[in-house]
């Protein structure tokens, strides 16, 4: 159970680092060159990986059914969909559709998930090719102009939206794939930092051998636009973490903050419903959703907004097993199930 708990500490971090990214982009910051507009920049596209990542480990460790995976899909994808009112860069109704693509890939075994995974980038990189990428985008003021149209709707779920099907399900297909694997082992771990680490890497070098702007772009290691060597460091990056968030769970665990790392963890959907509901709520009500909160003054927010979710997180499982969302997910799909 160890290295369950130290994978729901894993999700935290991966939390903590989406609500960096998040209220950057809601605050509208002014991109900058200091320590935390660094902090944020290395962030953005690697915590929403990491959280990705780690929705397919818990998948590839729990051996669930397809008819149950496919109704928390449906599940997600209406909250999300909610949420999409409220916050554009919605990333449930992605989870949902990449849950579709992990049900069909439940009995694959580990090689045929990391060539599933395979087979989606390169889907990726041919829809590149052929369609238009910056179609539906206003680029200068970050929003998508016809995503409630049919067609802008699909093209952005599964071409160029903030985290579409292609290729972002690759990450639950790698993820679902570690996950059958030794994890408790000191070989996996050291395996998941080290291939890990050179991966992340490896990924950075690509951009640096050509000129043109359109292909440094693609073969870069942004989020946007997501080419191949983005979800190679999107995952090196994601296996470091799972790799040390394993390994140093004994530690962790003797300097007693675990219950305050796992409890937000294990309620990730109810807390990134709040950071948007409340935590960008609270801008929105003081009026610092215009740019003029500088980026240290937004990382000191959002630390102290998810020092506030753990303490919430922590005192909430004292009397409940499960957080609010997490509870109604589970009672929804399971009567479905009966």
């Amino acid at each position: 159970m160890k290295r369950l708990d130290a994978l729901d500490a894993a999700r935290f971090l991966a939390f903590c680092g989406m609500v960096l990214v998040n209220f950057r982009i809601a605050a509208e910051v002014a991109p900058g060159r200091d320590w935390a507009s660094i902090l944020i920049d290395a962030l953005e596209g690697r915590a929403a990986a990491l959280f990705v990542v780690l929705a397919g480990v818990g998948i590839g460790l729990s051996r669930i059914p397809a008819g149950l995976l496919l109704r928390r899909a449906a599940f997600l994808f209406v909250i999300g969909l909610i949420n999409m009112t409220i916050f554009d860069a919605d990333i449930l109704h992605f989870y949902a559709l990449y849950f579709v693509v992990g049900a069909a890939f439940l009995s694959a075994s580990q090689r045929g998930l990391w060539l599933g995974a395979l087979g989606i980038v390169i889907l990726s990189v041919i829809a590149n090719l052929i369609l238009d990428y910056d179609q539906g985008w206003d680029w200068d003021a970050l929003i998508y102009t016809d995503l409630w149209t049919l067609p802008g709707f699909l093209r952005n779920a599964l071409f160029n939206g903030w985290h579409p099907v292609l290729p972002w399900a690759a990450f639950l297909l790698i993820g679902m794939a570690i996950g059958r694997s030794e994890l408790h082992t000191l070989c996996i771990q050291h395996r998941l930092i080290m291939w890990g680490f050179g991966a992340a890497v490896l990924a950075l070098f690509p951009q640096m051998m050509v000129s043109d702007p359109d292909l440094v772009a693609y073969l870069g290691t942004e989020s946007i636009p997501p080419g191949p060597f983005y979800i190679l460091a999107g995952t090196g990056t994601a296996c470091v973490v799972i790799g040390l968030s394993l390994k140093l769970w004994p530690l962790i665990e003797r300097i007693r903050i675990a219950p305050f790392l796992t409890a937000p963890g294990r309620q990730s959907l109810t807390l990134y419903m709040a950071h948007i509901l409340i935590g960008m709520g609270l801008l929105e009500e003081a009026g610092l959703l215009d740019g003029s909160l500088s980026a240290p003054q937004i990382v000191w927010y959002a630390l102290l907004f998810c020092a506030l979710s753990s303490l919430f997180a922590r005192l909430w499982f004292r009397k409940f097993k499960r957080g609010p969302l997490e509870a109604l997910m589970r009672r929804v799909t399971e009567r479905a199930k009966g």
